[in-house]
């Protein structure tokens, strides 16, 4: 294999494992009628001029939480939200955009997102994977650290397939 074969396939992983392992990735499991925290810090800092909230799934249909300028703007909010999503600091210092849900029910399982915009650039922060079981019902991982389990799997064959390649 040439030596600018070589340099690409470690330049495209090198690019790789840097946009797996740059976005804080977790995953919870609560229990019906929990309160959980979605954790979100803007290693940015600053003043934010846009928080946004969202789950995978609802698409158009609405944030989980809207923030521009002033807090939580009902009207971008889906209504399966309204009244059950808080800042954990009103204030945001340090970059702290966490939510808390209160009362989880089934339908709240899902892939949250937290999109934060300091400057010109909105960008991916935080993605949680929620799992939300029925009271009394025993299982899921309990770890929280998943994400981080198949995004090292991955980054494993991606690394062999590349040593073969320049074998």
């Amino acid at each position: 294999m040439s030596a600018s074969k070589l340099i690409l396939s470690v330049c495209l992983l090198a690019c790789f494992l840097k946009r797996s392992l740059s976005k804080d990735q977790q995953q919870i499991t609560v229990k019906t009628g929990d309160n959980v925290t979605l954790q979100c810090l803007d290693p940015r800092g600053g003043d934010i001029k846009l928080l946004q909230w969202r789950r995978q799934d609802l698409k158009d249909e609405g944030y989980v939480y809207y923030y521009k300028g002033r807090p939580r703007i009902k009207d971008y909010q889906h209504s399966s939200f309204q009244d059950r999503v808080e800042l954990v600091d009103p204030e945001m210092k340090n970059g702290n955009v966490s939510v808390t849900l209160k009362n989880v029910i089934i339908n709240d399982t899902g892939t949250y997102e937290c999109y934060v915009a300091s400057g010109d650039r909105t960008e991916l922060i935080s993605n949680i994977t929620l799992t939300v079981r029925v009271s009394g019902d025993a299982g899921g991982d309990k770890d929280g650290n998943v994400g981080l389990k198949v995004g090292l799997s991955v980054v494993a064959l991606i690394v062999g397939v590349g040593v073969l390649l320049v074998l």
